[in-house]
């Protein structure tokens, strides 16, 4: 069987040119970035914002296995079964990191023969944005240091300061370290420490901002240390707002790409859902929006994090309206959830399977809540039983969901009519797509309405820290905003080890932090990192490069 790497260099590509031509976009629209990968400008988003929005469909999943389960990979079949039922479609996903692709999940552009294409790009450098990400992050803390070591005017408490540094990359060496050391000549001694690229807050501005100047503004909003005084200080204080602007003029426009067979694919932005808010830019959403009658997205991880996220953050701050949820359902990931280690999740057992669907059923249940039709995608691996696969099926009719078995990463677009038709057939029926929060209730209410609502959790408890840092946000304006929970993926509730659906447990909040120029509240749960560290087997030990530039091993 060939790898995925393998499926996408023998793929015959069209140049981006020709892409953009059948969506309609004009050579000044267009920036090439080499032969089979673009990003487009402004004046494309000027020339078509008056145009009827098509459908917008979200591709999510249940909570899924250490390894994943393919719901990129549905995504993109689902778009590419679009164009085979005779519909326009454009898919709208995030960009990798480079933490996973060299640590253990893998890439973010699908697999099998429903990928996103050039995978090598996509999952590499691609078109830099997420070094751009990292350039700006890097730089407001290094203006805020300077400004201490170069007299602190504005009365900054080095034991106070909110922000870290990044790297786009799993290195848990990083996590907490000590900065300054070396005498007066090198700067301030003081602990500091690195996130990941995509669960900085530069990230998230990017996929929530309209525009490079709403980028800009919110920029100078980033809440980046206090005072001795106990005043907020902002990146408008530092004057870092424009520099950092400049260095994100190119990564605000969205990147254009292709399927496999030539579906036009929007990658823009690539926040983590367990540790950030999981879904790709407004902007590419919204320019899909323009230029096809369906957008089909997709939202980090299982829906407890990432389609919640989509709704409650994404879609409330934007005006998005979803007219469809995909869940995505695997055979392997219910039977993790009822019990079965990793390494024999392709044994049949149905024993298993049968605690496992509890899984499923919440998040049928949760996504309802939300008003929008729901339609499980059921993912079908090779080592899937019959009776496995009936079982999935009756669970979907006894809690009366639509579904469809779909084997795109076998079959491609092929493999995903049935499901598109369904999905189709979804987006025709009434919706009235409603936030599972309002917006009027404090942070505190909203984190008890998400435990209880989606987690399925008995209530809230929190930590000393949490308490503290709740007042401060509190005292400047930011209990109104929309929260944004970091949490395991692996659990509906906070704790990696309750699998299926756990019952009598209470959701631990140990820290809060505002994202004042996103717009919303980080709610830090469990014991969940916002720098990776890499498994024992990196799965960068099996990638390579030949002597004629041919990257081996990218799964």
């Amino acid at each position: 069987m060939l790898s995925d790497i393998q499926i996408a260099q023998q793929a015959v590509l069209k140049p981006i040119t020709k892409i953009a031509q059948e969506l309609g976009i004009e050579e000044e629209e267009l920036e090439p970035y080499g032969r089979y990968k673009a990003k487009v400008n402004d004046k494309l988003f000027q020339r078509v914002k008056d145009r009827k929005d098509g459908r917008l469909v979200l591709v999510t999943a249940i909570n899924p296995t250490p390894a994943g389960e393919g719901k990129t990979t549905v995504t993109t079949g689902l778009g590419q079964a679009m164009a085979k039922i005779g519909k326009k479609a454009v898919i709208a996903l995030r960009e990798p990191s480079l933490g996973p692709v060299f640590g253990v999940k893998g890439g973010a552009a699908g697999g099998g023969y429903s990928q996103v294409l050039p995978m090598e790009d996509i999952n590499l450098h691609f078109t830099g944005d997420m070094h751009a990400i990292t350039a700006a992050n890097n730089l407001l803390c290094a203006l805020l240091d300077n400004h201490i070591h170069q007299g602190n005017s504005l009365n900054i408490d080095p034991r106070r300061i909110l922000i870290k540094r990044c790297l786009d990359m799993n290195d848990r060496e990083l996590r907490n370290i000590v900065a300054g050391l070396g005498g007066r000549i090198n700067g301030v001694p003081r602990e500091d420490g690195f996130v990941i690229t995509v669960a900085t807050e530069i990230m998230a501005i990017l996929c929530l901002a309209s525009d490079l100047m709403d980028l800009k503004r919110r920029f100078g909003e980033i809440l980046v240390a206090y005072t001795y005084s106990g005043e907020p200080v902002y990146a408008k204080d530092l004057k870092a707002e424009g520099a950092m602007t400049a260095l994100m003029k190119d990564a605000v426009m969205p990147n254009l790409v292709q399927t496999l067979e030539g579906t036009p694919a929007i990658m823009h932005g690539g926040p983590f859902a367990n540790i950030a808010h999981g879904c790709n830019s407004v902007r590419a959403t919204r320019l899909a929006l323009k230029l096809a009658d369906y957008c089909i997205t997709e939202a980090g991880f299982g829906s407890d994090l990432g389609a919640e996220k989509f709704f409650d953050i994404k879609c409330r701050l934007s005006g998005l309206k979803p007219s469809a949820v995909v869940l995505v359902a695997t055979v392997r990931a219910l039977k993790y959830n009822g019990g079965v280690p990793k390494a024999d999740l392709s044994a049949e057992n149905l024993e298993a399977l049968e605690k496992g669907v509890a899984n499923l059923k919440a998040h049928i249940e949760n996504m309802r809540k939300y008003q929008v039709p729901v339609v499980v995608a059921i993912n079908r691996f090779l080592s899937d039983s019959d009776r496995e696969l009936q079982l999935i099926e009756k669970t979907c009719a006894d809690c009366g969901a639509d579904f469809a078995m779909t084997e795109v990463f076998a079959k491609g677009g092929e493999g995903g009519k049935a499901l598109a038709q369904k999905v189709v057939a979804a987006c025709e029926k009434p919706s009235n797509f409603t936030p599972i929060y309002s917006g009027q209730l404090t942070i505190a209410e909203k984190v008890e309405t998400l435990a209880k609502e989606i987690y399925g959790a008995d209530g809230v408890t929190y930590t000393a820290a949490a308490q503290k840092a709740l007042k401060e946000i509190q005292a400047l304006g930011g209990d109104r905003l929309p929260v944004c929970v970091a949490k395991t993926q692996y659990s509906l509730s906070d704790n990696p080890a309750l699998l299926g659906r756990p019952k009598g447990f209470q959701i631990t909040v140990r820290d809060m932090k505002l994202s004042n120029g996103a717009g919303f509240v980080v709610i830090y749960t469990g014991d969940i990192m916002t720098m990776p560290g890499l498994p024992k087997v990196p799965a960068a030990e099996k990638i390579d490069v030949t002597a004629d530039g041919v990257i081996e091993g990218l799964f």
